[in-house]
């Protein structure tokens, strides 16, 4: 384990050990409400270009780091980063989301992807996860980012963000089969990706099954679960000290089932009590959330009754205090500012409920 003291927060707590306050990040935290990302965003209008050239995603990455100090540096990127690797051919549109130009179809499609090599198609993954690391030293832990093999497919077979997600339930209730085959290879080149994620650098890996919440527990267990397992055991078949984490938005129908996962940590969302869903999930399971991110529109004592509600009913003891989802676009800076100040001048002992 190495000695506690040089051990970041974040990732002591994403062990299991004992810490005297929740270590604290937020998803989103490198985006459009920062100042800074926004002159950046004109200087380069392309997202890929912001999270695929290295210093420009390296200096987005660091830009939250550098204004905050959060517990939790993670990797500038989107999910979708990878496709290109496995031969889908993709872009992402400002403000759209993922653009897929030749959606997957049919079994011709399918059969023409290859596994995913990511020193061949995604060095920039290495530059930038060693500078993070590099850069913050001991004192935050960088966080890998990739996506879920369901939410992945989503995107391929849909061609765009959805708001019915009925082509690929078309094709997870008429032909199965395919969508199965599809679903193996993207949770073998997740795998590989995430480990290639630690290789460089990443301390904890987060996977986001986006769209997972768009199916029915029944569904759920068919089209989502086992290959989100999938890539969670081969991860830990090479990497078994590194905690993952798993988040599903709108999950709190199947918060039970993510914990069946084989992830470390289950990232709750604000749909759901912070205490109800520590009675759900069972002692054993760590958390992470769960405030609704329009908190941070209230005032500051709200925003920290808020924070102290959350940390009360998630208890001393394997707790990530994050968002239930991401921090939103028009958030003010100075209010990210005080969540993180008042997250972290918490003590444990003192907000016990």
């Amino acid at each position: 384990m190495g000695v506690s003291s040089t051990t970041p927060h974040l990732l002591r707590a994403a062990r299991g050990e004992v810490v005297d306050r929740p270590p604290v990040w937020m998803m989103r935290q490198a985006g459009r409400y920062m100042k800074a990302y926004r002159d950046l965003r004109e200087q380069y209008p392309s997202f890929r270009d912001r999270s695929e050239i290295p210093d420009v995603a390296i200096e987005v990455s660091l830009q939250p780091w550098k204004a905050f100090q959060p517990d939790g540096v993670i990797l500038f990127s989107d999910i979708v980063t990878p496709l290109p690797g496995l031969g889908i051919d993709m872009d992402i549109a400002e403000g759209k989301g993922p653009i897929i130009s030749s959606p997957l179809r049919t079994q011709e499609q399918i059969d023409r992807l290859h596994p995913l090599e990511p020193e061949a198609t995604l060095p920039f993954i290495k530059t930038i996860l060693q500078a993070l690391r590099s850069e913050v030293g001991d004192k935050s832990t960088v966080l890998g980012f990739v996506g879920a093999p369901w939410t992945l497919a989503a995107y391929a077979v849909e061609g765009k963000g959805s708001k019915t997600y009925s082509i690929i339930k078309n094709m997870a209730f008429s032909d199965p089969t395919i969508l199965h085959q599809l679903l193996a290879k993207l949770a073998d080149a997740i795998a590989i990706y995430a480990r290639y994620q630690i290789d460089s650098g990443a301390q904890v890996v987060q996977m986001f099954d986006s769209w997972a919440g768009q199916l029915s527990p029944q569904d759920y267990d068919t089209f989502a679960l086992p290959y989100q397992q999938r890539v969670f055991q081969q991860v830990k078949q090479t990497h078994p000290d590194t905690p993952l984490i798993l988040l599903v938005s709108g999950s709190a129908g199947v918060l039970e089932r993510m914990a069946q996962s084989g992830a470390d940590i289950v990232s709750v969302d604000w749909a759901v009590d912070m205490a109800d869903a520590r009675a759900r999930l069972g002692k054993q399971v760590k958390v992470q959330g769960n405030l609704d991110p329009g908190v941070l529109f209230g005032s500051k004592q709200f925003i920290r009754d808020r924070i102290l509600d959350t940390v009360r009913k998630a208890g001393n003891w394997g707790h990530i205090l994050n968002l239930g989802h991401g921090v939103l676009p028009e958030t003010p800076e100075e209010n990210v500012a005080f969540f993180f100040e008042t997250a972290k001048e918490l003590n444990l002992a003192g907000v016990k409920g």
